[in-house]
């Protein structure tokens, strides 16, 4: 009777179980981690760009009522809101480089970084 049933009964799970499980597993994030990194990666680069893009804007729009371009980053912050915006890639708000070529050109663009992994930020390149 009843200590038969008992006996085949089962309470848990196999070595052999557990072991198919955890190389599953392994083998999903095996595949997953590297995607998802790329992922972050080019979330970051996309937004590093579209900072500098944002802050292309805001210097020339101080060239054009100026007359010549400014390249200190921190005379930006009120343009941009208050505060220059932090470049993903470089994590801090100085990830940028405003340069000027000659009193009518000049160019914005981010830092690469080693948060963004290799990449080649966009140069916005300005004229008045």
């Amino acid at each position: 009777m009843i200590t038969g049933q008992h006996r085949n009964s089962r309470l848990g799970f196999t070595l052999i179980e557990l072991l198919v499980v955890v190389l599953i597993l392994g083998i999903l994030t095996a595949i997953a981690l590297p995607a998802y990194i790329t992922s972050v990666n080019t979330s970051r680069q996309g937004a590093a760009n579209t900072n500098a893009r944002a802050l292309a804007t805001a210097v020339q729009a101080k060239a054009v009522s100026g007359g010549s371009y400014d390249t200190t980053l921190a005379h930006y912050a009120t343009d941009m809101g208050g505060t220059i915006p932090t470049n993903p890639c470089t994590g801090n708000t100085t990830g940028y480089t405003i340069t000027s070529g000659s009193s009518i050109t000049a160019s914005v663009v981010a830092s690469t970084g080693s948060n963004c992994g290799t990449w080649t930020p966009t140069t916005f390149n300005l004229t008045l």
